[in-house]
């Protein structure tokens, strides 16, 4: 396989496994629910590695759909790279905006998209997908980076998406009307199973069902001509149909064969199945009746402004919401565009996730599309930009309380739905918890150390925090002992009382977190329990 390389490659080849993981603070006043949760529509306010990151211990492997539309590089967009890696070299590059000038522009670009991919990779459940927009600039090499991440083998399409409607009358060589969406699975082989979104079909449009449009009258209703060859060659499908009106013989154009063995095609012209033009004379095409195809369509790779829309009509979109708000985009996505993808991609009940969501279109698609199927998807948008609450998640507030002067009636009248919104808080490290000030809640040490320790989903309802329980896997009953307080942390340990406490042996051993443990390993043992020791400093230090 081909593989690409850049500067700073084997540096954030792994960094994102080094990257802290950090609290998540809920924020009331910037929500629309009656009760934050994380299990909720959620908008996050603050640098995307680092929520993603955050992410893992509540959404790790159960993501469905994934859209992201990441700065294209084309050297105006004044994005810097701000990911605190390890090395002489990428400390250099912090705070710098990355313009045309900049002789490392890709290097870097590729440097910051290489971890964010790899974590979001890992929230995508296994039959999940990603689709990324992209243009010129990068596409060539994002797809080599997403091979590196994803695999070659599930790499899925790179659609095309007419992004203008009208030729650039200043354009050099040739007007750029279209936009790209690169799309991979995180297990091509199980999107395809029965119940993976390979298997998903647009509705269709009037404009589609309008081409059916004769009628034979003989009940089985409207239906238009069709090719009968397919591209599969097959000697057995190789044959002459002689039409019955001329006994005029035609044969397959080269390469190609007949839809259909001799006996099922000999019943087909019987049917009238086949037509042979108006007059009768004409080759052999397939009448395909219009009730053969009403479950949908499946997708094309080529997506026109007047199906999903176009930059124009997304800017028109937003001044509607917004009136007459400057807003900072020069280039938003149209909501049809990221419906189809979640139409592809995400089932009613799925979770969506963009990870650079700027204006926020991703929750007004997904909100739009609930409302049109009765569906109860869920968003995650992140934005690290200080427009996060005055524009992403005004807007989502916007369509789902009602904008008054919207044309759609549903927009008018509001989408409905709820979001907690959630600032991104402090790291969770021995560093921070060493100082003893600002100290982790329960709830988010839990979150961390569960995670940490199984890999597995963290369900916060789960928590019994007078006993100091936090969760159950497949391998454990897993105990915190643990308060936001110094001293507590100074002067807490496992004791013997406080093991016999967790109660009886029921099958699977107890893994306990605590500052330290008075028990020695044989009484572990009886007890079924593994310890795992909280920052190890902290110990030292009473």
């Amino acid at each position: 396989m081909a593989t690409i390389q850049f500067k700073g490659k084997e540096i954030v080849r792994n960094h994102h496994l080094t990257v802290p993981y950090h609290e998540l603070v809920p924020d009331d006043k910037r929500s629309l629910t009656k009760k934050v949760s994380l299990n909720d529509n959620l908008i996050i306010h603050g640098d995307n590695l680092l929520a993603l990151k955050a992410l893992l211990p509540t959404y790790g492997g159960k993501v469905q759909c994934i859209y992201i539309d990441p700065p294209y590089n084309i050297g105006n967009e004044n994005w810097v790279y701000n990911d605190r890696v390890n090395s002489p070299m990428m400390k250099e590059w912090l705070g710098k905006i990355v313009d045309k000038d900049d002789l490392t522009r890709h290097d870097k670009w590729l440097c910051m998209m290489m971890p964010r991919l790899k974590l979001l990779r890992e929230l995508l459940c296994d039959e999940g997908a990603i689709f990324i927009s992209i243009d010129d600039t990068e596409q060539h090499r994002l797809r080599l980076l997403a091979d590196d991440v994803f695999g070659e083998d599930n790499f899925i399409t790179n659609i095309i998406w007419q992004k203008k409607y009208a030729a650039a009358s200043d354009a050099r060589f040739f007007s750029d009307n279209h936009d790209f969406i690169i799309v991979y699975a995180k297990n091509k082989a199980l999107t395809e199973k029965d119940g993976g979104w390979a298997r998903n079909l647009l509705p269709r449009t009037e404009k589609q069902d309008s081409l059916y449009k004769y009628d034979d009258n003989d009940g089985k209703g409207l239906w238009r001509p069709d090719n009968l060859t397919v591209k599969t060659y097959s000697k057995e499908y190789d044959y002459p149909i002689i039409n019955p009106n001329t006994d005029k013989i035609y044969f397959p154009t080269k390469g190609r064969c007949w839809a259909t063995n001799p006996d099922t095609m000999k019943q087909w012209i019987e049917e009238k199945r086949v037509f042979f033009g108006k007059n009768g004379k004409g080759a052999p095409q397939l009448k395909r009746y219009l009730k053969e195809v009403q479950e949908g369509i499946v997708p094309l790779t080529i997506w026109t402004y007047d199906e999903v829309g176009h930059s124009d009509s997304a800017r028109k979109e937003l001044k509607e919401i917004f009136a007459d708000e400057k807003l900072p985009f020069d280039n938003p996505k149209p909501t049809g565009l990221i419906k189809r993808v979640i139409q592809i991609a995400a089932g009613p009940g799925s979770i969506v996730l963009d990870s650079f969501s700027g204006s926020g279109t991703s929750a007004h698609a997904n909100l739009a599309l609930n409302q049109d199927d009765s569906g109860n998807r869920k968003f995650i948008l992140v934005e690290c930009e200080d427009y996060a609450d005055r524009i992403t998640a005004e807007r989502v507030r916007r369509v789902i309380k009602g904008v008054k002067n919207a044309k759609d009636e549903n927009l008018k009248n509001g989408l409905g739905g709820t979001f907690s919104y959630y600032e991104l808080g402090k790291p969770i490290d021995a560093e921070r918890i060493l100082k003893g000030k600002d100290l982790p809640t329960f709830i988010e040490m839990a979150r961390y150390v569960f995670y940490s320790a199984t890999g597995e989903e963290f369900n916060e309802k789960k928590i019994e925090e007078k006993k100091g329980f936090i969760g159950e896997s497949k391998e454990y009953q897993v105990y915190l002992l643990y308060k936001p307080d110094m001293e507590f942390l100074k002067s807490t340990a496992l004791t013997l009382d406080r093991a016999e406490s967790l109660g009886k042996f029921t099958g699977k051993k107890r893994l306990v977190f605590a500052p330290a443990k008075y028990l020695d390993k044989e009484h572990l043992e009886r007890l079924h329990i593994d310890f795992a020791q909280l920052p190890f400093e902290i110990y030292q230090k009473q």
